[in-house]
């Protein structure tokens, strides 16, 4: 046992990746829907993106989770199931992007309900695991993920590695918790449309930053959480960015890459 984990693990590493397509673009202002070039920029994410990821993962033997909206799975169907036969994990992510603390709870649970209903169809299995669009739960949030059969949510950032959290009624829920700066969110997006025109960071800044977040987690012997969208991250110059960092990490024992639902199981147990 080697701190928290498991033998001689030192530190659990997860990348994961959420397939929005144009879903978030389109919830977040319907307008946007008719603007060609925003629309094709978000779907590069499902048709190029994901698939370039796909082959990386392939390519170092890596097990990884996508988290899915029920609309953007439904009109990639090839894609869903080709994640799921490549050994990859799919996850809910609303329907249409939709955050739960803007929603009124029917609401809510029609949306969960809706994509637990696509992914189980495409997939042969419900969900396990759940992340919020913009990392943003409602005060019902975590109990209805429980009523539903949930093993755990990742939306928070109250820890660097996996807790429980109160669901209510006596539930407990598994949360692997994730972050800001963990996310090519925040560093990459460039959508004028959507009013968000930031400067757009270097791959080369952005390795540093992940691969110095890494070797604290390491350090500590705690998880690394990625979150990467293949809109984002799918683009050349940034997949080969991600490919470096992998070998960076690959490169220290004891680090241990992992599905999040593996991750959640065994936290489980403990």
């Amino acid at each position: 046992m080697s701190g928290i984990w498991p033998g001689d693990t030192r530190c659990v590493v997860m990348l994961t990746f959420d397939v929005d397509g144009v879903s978030g673009a389109i919830n977040r202002d319907p307008k946007v829907a008719k603007f060609p070039s925003l629309m094709s920029m978000r779907e590069y994410g499902p048709s190029v993106g994901a698939f370039r990821i796909l082959d990386l993962l392939d390519d170092y033997a890596i097990k990884g989770s996508f988290y899915i909206p029920g609309y953007v799975a439904e009109t990639h169907e090839d894609l869903v199931k080709g994640i799921v036969k490549r050994g990859h994990e799919v996850g809910h992510h609303g329907y249409m992007h939709e955050p739960p603390a803007t929603l009124t709870k029917e609401k809510e649970e029609e949306v969960l309900d809706k994509g637990v209903e696509v992914i189980n169809r495409l997939t042969g299995q419900k969900p396990k695991g759940y992340r919020s669009p913009a990392w943003e739960l409602s005060e019902h949030s975590l109990g209805l993920l429980a009523s539903r059969g949930f093993l755990y949510d990742t939306s928070l950032m109250g820890n660097d590695i996996p807790y429980m959290v109160d669901a209510g009624g006596g539930k407990k829920l598994v949360e692997v918790p994730v972050h800001w700066e963990l996310d090519d969110y925040p560093y990459f997006d460039f959508s004028p449309a959507l009013g968000s025109v930031r400067t757009i960071a270097s791959a080369e800044y952005v390795y540093q930053a992940w691969s110095n977040i890494f070797e604290g987690m390491y350090h500590y012997g705690r998880s690394f959480m990625l979150t990467c969208h293949p809109f984002i991250i799918g683009r050349p110059g940034r997949v080969r960015m991600l490919e470096r960092l992998i070998g960076y990490m690959r490169g220290f024992p004891g680090v241990e890459f992992m599905r999040t639902d593996a991750v959640a199981e065994m936290w489980a147990k403990k």
